[in-house]
């Protein structure tokens, strides 16, 4: 598959995946800003803003679970590379290096997450 077909531009808060939706597929900021947010009505809480070189949706192609918060552009001519489950799955055999960096931030969301939730450690 061409690169081109794996990467999606979206402007201002348009969303890029759903908390609850289902999807085998992580992305990589290349441009502009992504919020990570729950949303509730008309009302979003962000959890965290990622730019460039950043990633997110890992847990679902991990797991294959539901998206735990929604995606939404927070800058114009936002871009993001989505790489599917069978992509992620060569290059964690290929590249042991990727595997560590997204062991390495899922450890720092995890720890930053139970800071927030119970107080414990620093993030």
């Amino acid at each position: 598959m061409a690169i081109e077909k794996c990467i999606d531009e979206f402007e201002v808060d348009e969303i890029i995946f759903e908390e609850g939706s289902t999807g085998r597929e992580l992305f990589v900021v290349l441009d502009g800003r992504v919020d990570i947010a729950k949303v509730n009505g008309a009302g979003k809480t962000v959890i965290v803003t990622l730019g460039k070189g950043e990633f997110f949706g890992e847990m679902a192609v991990i797991d294959g679970s539901s998206r735990s918060a929604t995606a939404i552009a927070a800058a114009p001519g936002t871009r993001v590379m989505r790489i599917n489950h069978a992509r992620f799955v060569y290059l964690v055999s290929q590249q042991p290096a990727f595997a560590l960096m997204v062991m390495d931030a899922l450890s720092k969301r995890l720890r930053a997450s139970n800071a927030v939730n119970f107080g414990t450690g620093n993030p």
